[in-house]
């Protein structure tokens, strides 16, 4: 017998209540936690029951508890690291595809999830301006999308050079050589480290972190053997982007696999404004990027798409007598990414896709980088602050003088709480990074995290002097 609905009624409204105050106290709460995990520890880890706890009162203790140790990350106020906010659509989406608990892997078993990720897929291929027919897999996020593009990569390579990776191995097979600018992601390095391909060959970048041509023309002409080159849509410090069409080129030249790192910045190619900075994006191999970034769908939400279907689904499809392959249709979900088993993470993209529309989908990218403009604007302004970068999209990074004091700015922004700027190092100087990624982010929003900052200048001011301001 199904469940009755009844049982899950309560804890639903229960859940339900919660999220409405949750999202109701944004607009005016503080973005940083009040507490730390290890005060929190206590609560959480309690001895668990001898006896079950009614649902709808499990549902209360875990919102009672959370509450103080939430950070407002769909904040207007949030600016660290590069994290969305959700979209009603979105988030509402989520909700169905949690309710629904569709094992979202093979079109014959759930195929209402499937066609909406095809739906959505095509729809991504539109509007970034991608091959038609390119295969658009939906992972856990960024990481394993670059972890998805580079292994198609990899085993084509290697096939070039007559290597078979899946009979094989990578024991004995010939070197690739991978070669990533010198400011690339972190993440870049890890995905190659869970494909077996070991360091990277770094091309130089210049001061804006963009992969110098001439520098992988010479590096592409000492190499030899199977190649992969991984470019970058969006330095996640000056949000600048690779001259991809150009270092494509050059690549394909020698027979190279190219690679886009898009985790944020790939957004930029749906908006006239900002397309020319990816001239030539469509001639590239494989693109990565998150939509729970730019596109502000719910987490577990990346995107890896391969121009060749045959590479990537040789690389991940597998065929037992208990699974239904698609055998005509556009293949299955499972074998264009790591997992056979996997929620519907693409329904909320088509959710936010079919809510924005084309135009709704411009005015977001746009919308975002107008308010990095306006608070690299702002923050200019402020005495001793230096924008160290070009705003060429969402991106700002601040200087205050000297590490120490920018240190010391940071500090006080993040103890007052009313805007959230996380530090970082760029250059060889100590910043404070911007990153604009919130749908809801609106001017006063930006007028209150400019004048945060302003506060906190002044607060350093009236503590001691430092290096910097004594000279």
């Amino acid at each position: 017998m199904s469940a009755d609905p009844d049982d899950y009624r309560q804890a639903l409204e229960r859940a339900k209540a919660h999220a409405l105050d949750w999202l109701s106290s944004l607009p005016t709460r503080l973005v940083g936690p009040r507490v730390d995990a290890d005060t929190l520890a206590a609560g959480f880890a309690a001895p668990l029951p001898l006896q079950p706890t009614d649902p709808a009162e499990v549902i209360d203790e875990l919102a009672r508890l959370a509450e103080p140790g939430l950070m407002a990350m769909t904040s207007g106020r949030f600016f660290g690291w590069v994290i969305g906010g959700t979209l009603p659509a979105a988030l509402a989406a989520d909700w169905l595809v949690s309710a629904w608990d569709q094992n979202a892997g093979m079109r014959f078993a759930t195929p209402a999830t499937a066609a909406a990720e095809e739906a959505a897929g095509g729809w991504i291929l539109d509007l970034l301006g991608l091959p038609d027919g390119a295969d658009v897999g939906f992972t856990t996020g960024a990481t394993m999308a670059n972890f998805v593009g580079l292994a198609a990569g990899r085993d084509h390579v290697l096939g070039g050079a007559g290597w078979d990776v899946a009979i094989a191995g990578l024991a004995g097979a010939p070197r690739v050589a991978v070669y990533v600018g010198d400011e690339r992601h972190a993440v870049i390095d890890l995905a190659l480290r869970y494909l077996g391909l070991g360091a990277p060959i770094v091309v130089p970048a210049d001061d804006q972190g963009r992969m110098l041509p001439e520098a992988l023309a010479a590096a592409l002409n000492q190499g030899t053997g199977p190649a992969i080159v991984c470019l970058q849509a969006g330095n996640v410090h000056s949000g600048a982007f690779d001259p991809v069409g150009e270092l494509t080129d050059l690549a394909h030249q020698h027979g190279a696999w190219v690679h886009v790192d898009g985790a944020f910045g790939l957004w930029a190619a749906v908006s006239p404004r900002y397309r020319e900075q990816l001239a030539g994006l469509d001639t590239a191999d494989s693109w990565a990027t998150d939509a729970h970034k730019t596109l502000q769908v719910p987490y577990d939400c990346g995107m890896a798409i391969v121009a060749r279907p045959a590479e990537l689904r040789s690389t991940f499809g597998v065929h037992t007598s208990y699974l239904f392959a698609d055998e005509t249709g556009p293949g299955d979900p499972y074998e264009k990414v790591p997992e056979l088993s996997r929620r519907a993470r693409g329904v909320p993209v088509w959710a936010a896709l079919r809510s924005l529309g084309r135009s709704g989908t411009v005015m977001l990218v746009e919308r975002l980088a107008d308010h990095a403009r306006a608070i690299a604007d702002g923050l200019g302004r402020i005495t001793g602050a230096e924008v160290l970068n070009d705003v060429v999209f969402t991106q700002v990074c601040v200087s205050f003088g000297d590490d120490e004091r920018t240190r010391r700015v940071t500090e006080e922004l993040l103890k007052e709480g009313t805007a959230w700027m996380s530090g970082s190092r760029w250059q060889d100087r100590d910043v404070l990074r911007v990153s604009v990624s919130n749908w809801s982010t609106d001017a006063d929003d930006v007028a209150a995290s400019v004048a945060a900052v302003e506060r906190a200048c002044a607060a350093v001011a009236r503590n001691r002097p430092t290096e910097y301001e004594k000279a």
